[in-house]
């Protein structure tokens, strides 16, 4: 029993480093249907600030991040973005 509860308790001692880690979301782009391109890529071009043609790229090559290390609510209000534009989206 003794044995089986350690390696719990030494995980629990590295949670810092976990819990550091998990304060950083990515936004992945899935899938762009081509009727909501338009919609996604201006989308895309708000919340990355990127060029049309480096956003197009972006929204042609899925997928792909979006958004990487943000706080989770920057990465969910991101997701709802582009989830609204029509855009298939994960947050990792």
């Amino acid at each position: 029993g003794m044995m089986m509860m350690a390696p719990g308790a030494g995980g629990g001692a590295a949670a810092p480093e976990e819990v550091e880690e998990k304060t950083e979301f990515d936004v992945i782009l899935e899938e762009v249907p081509a009727d909501k391109k338009i919609a996604i890529l201006k989308q895309v071009r708000e919340l990355t600030g990127l060029g049309l043609k480096e956003a197009k790229d972006l929204v042609e090559s899925t997928p792909k991040p979006v958004k990487e290390g943000i706080a989770k609510d920057a990465a969910e209000d991101a997701k709802k973005t582009l989830e609204a534009a029509g855009a298939k989206v994960s947050v990792k």
